[in-house]
């Protein structure tokens, strides 16, 4: 868990990481996690709704450019509109920081997820993938479900969605978004 200062709970993280290798070039290994069609790489998982659709996505990966998310309901959610995504930093075929945020329900005090997918070629057409999120909550109260939420639950999400990607990227899918 992070904590800065250790004081000030509305600080507080839990972390979550995966690594994958895909077979492909740098740049579509880059450019596919962002400016793909998010509803083939959300798929839902158990709790997690499948992502339906966005909107007010006109600049969408650009710096600073946000879109709304929506999903089909669900056990978690009732559908429509879920979040905001946020690009906060692109470096071309190196990173990507985007948060995830104004959440529609209740999220175990999480108030934003912030992720980065970082991309590193060890050698052509095969590239190192390191996938990583902070779960940023407030309050002590949901601690420990926060901790199991992260460790267990959005690790093993996350490595499916790194899976959804790595099928999409190595297919050469068409970018939604330039």
């Amino acid at each position: 868990m992070g904590s800065i200062p250790v004081g000030a709970t509305k600080f507080m993280y839990f972390s979550a990481k995966t690594v994958g290798f895909f077979n492909c070039s740098l740049e579509r290994a880059f450019k596919t996690a962002i400016l793909c069609d998010v509803s083939k790489i959300h798929t839902g998982y158990w709790l997690m709704p499948r992502i339906t659709h966005c909107s007010e996505d006109e600049n969408w990966g650009e710096i600073n450019s946000t879109k709304k998310v929506y999903a089909a309901k669900s056990i978690s959610q009732p559908g429509g509109y879920v979040s905001t995504d946020h690009v906060v930093e692109r470096i071309d075929n190196e990173k990507w920081v985007i948060e995830v945020k104004n959440f529609q329900s209740w999220m175990l005090g999480f108030h934003t997820f912030r992720g980065t997918w970082k991309v590193t070629e060890i050698k052509p057409e095969c590239i190192q993938i390191d996938y990583a999120y902070d779960l940023h909550f407030e309050g002590l109260w949901f601690l420990p479900l926060n901790w199991l939420f992260t460790k267990l639950f959005w690790t093993k999400y996350m490595k499916k969605v790194l899976a959804n990607i790595k099928v999409l990227a190595e297919n050469q899918e068409p970018y939604l978004y330039s």
